[in-house]
């Protein structure tokens, strides 16, 4: 049975300002590490770490995964517009989003790109709390 206490409590840690700070952040980072060549985005939670040592357990975790999933997404934007992949899991991504580039859609494939890791994003999450213990 679902708790929604539990779930407003939940919400309520997670809007908190110091964790929208975080996630802003770490969203912003992500994407800055992703769309690097040569870095990928465990790397980017990797030197993220010792950052959040000073904060609180729901900011610091937020920001990590915040990290980590827009790292997964900045991979796709010079794997798009350069056919450089950011990340190994764009490398798929740099073949048909460098194609539309070169036919003058990137914007297309840059929009289509971001909004495919938002829908996987948000299945998952939904997934993940619906099946996990």
């Amino acid at each position: 049975m679902v708790d929604f206490g539990n779930i407003l409590a939940g919400l309520q840690t997670l809007l908190s300002l110091e964790s929208i700070i975080a996630l802003i952040a770490g969203t912003v980072g992500g994407m800055v590490i992703g769309a690097l060549p040569g870095f990928s985005a465990a790397m980017g939670v990797s030197l993220l770490i010792p950052i959040t040592y000073g904060m609180g357990p729901v900011a610091a975790l937020s920001m990590l995964v915040a990290m980590y999933t827009s790292a997964i997404y900045g991979g796709s934007i010079t794997a798009i517009l350069c056919h450089t992949p950011g990340t190994p899991a764009s490398a798929a991504t740099a073949i048909e989003g460098y194609q539309m580039t070169l036919q003058g859609r990137a914007g297309k494939a840059l929009g289509v790109s971001c909004f495919s890791s938002f829908c996987g994003g948000l299945l998952s999450c939904i997934s993940l709390y619906f099946f996990a213990p």
